[in-house]
């Protein structure tokens, strides 16, 4: 009965053909942040990337890699600056942060737009030149885009994942049901 629900559209607009779920659509759904064209961003005028940490950049609880390291070494030598804004605890936070070399917030309570707000005055960025990458739509996707700013979804690197997150995933799975099949009309 609720899948029915949910497959019908009607059921979840909110107004003009609007979905209740839109709030969670990323601009952008993507495999990997390391696909992302950086580049083409910088040229078309962003200068901030804030990034969540695990499952986006490394499995979840993994020390930087080489190709995080590279990725972050990369976006210097391009002009971005960068925040990494995670809901984790500062030791997990820092230890990645050491590593990478790029500013942190930690327990920055994601999905509240705060966080968001404070990476963006520390980076001297605004949302119209700063971009979010992340790969939850609950607390990533939302928060940023609560606070206006461009969003990044990529898939997760690992499957192995909190508790917590593993039953958010039933729910993502949904709403990008609903995201991807907008997307293809």
């Amino acid at each position: 009965m609720v899948r029915k629900a949910l497959e019908d559209s009607a059921f979840l607009t909110v107004g003009e053909g609007e979905s209740m779920l839109e709030c969670f659509y990323p601009d952008v759904y993507l495999d990997s942040a390391y696909e992302i064209d950086y580049e083409d961003l910088y040229e078309k005028g962003y200068r901030g990337i804030i990034f969540d940490v695990d499952n986006t950049l490394v499995p979840h609880g993994a020390p930087a890699d080489g190709r995080s390291i590279a990725l972050f070494e990369r976006l210097r030598k391009i002009g971005y600056r960068s925040m990494l804004l995670s809901n984790n605890k500062e030791p997990r936070v820092k230890t990645f942060h050491e590593q990478v070399k790029s500013p942190y917030i930690f327990k920055a309570n994601k999905p509240f737009p705060a966080s968001y707000c404070r990476a963006m005055e520390q980076m001297e960025t605004t949302p119209d030149n700063t971009i979010f990458v992340g790969d939850q739509l609950f607390t990533d996707v939302w928060g940023a885009k609560r606070a206006g700013i461009k969003t990044y979804l990529v898939k997760p690197i690992h499957p192995k994942e909190e508790i917590q997150i593993v039953l958010k995933r039933v729910l993502e799975r949904i709403v990008l049901h609903f995201y991807l099949k907008k997307e293809r009309h």
